[in-house]
């Protein structure tokens, strides 16, 4: 039996963003079945970083250029939905490395 990862675990590894915790990230990608459980983690990881005293603003734009980068075209579009669903400043980080990276337009190029 494979036991799930929980949104906290998958916040701990998307905060780290070590060696490791990209290689384990890109596992888990590439099963749809826990493409809730990483979009739950990066949520809580973005809510954490908005309630936190220091906003390390190039660490959430490198995330979300990481993540455009190497998820998958399914989950393009609810990654940008995650980066707009907050109006904080670790939202619009993650918004501008997210856009950066071109991830939404490789997955759904203009005919």
């Amino acid at each position: 039996m494979t036991t799930l990862p929980d949104r906290d675990t998958v916040a701990g590894k998307l905060a780290a963003l070590a060696d490791a915790d990209r290689s384990w990230l890109e596992l888990l990608m590439q099963n749809p079945v826990q493409d809730e459980h990483l979009l739950e983690g990066l949520n809580l990881h973005l809510d954490t970083a908005s309630g936190g005293r220091f906003l390390n603003s190039l660490k959430l734009e490198k995330l979300g250029e990481w993540l455009g980068e190497t998820a998958p075209s399914r989950l393009q579009i609810r990654l940008m939905e995650v980066a707009r669903s907050g109006q904080h400043a670790a939202h619009q980080a993650f918004r501008a490395g997210l856009v950066r990276s071109g991830g939404l337009q490789r997955a759904y190029p203009e005919v």
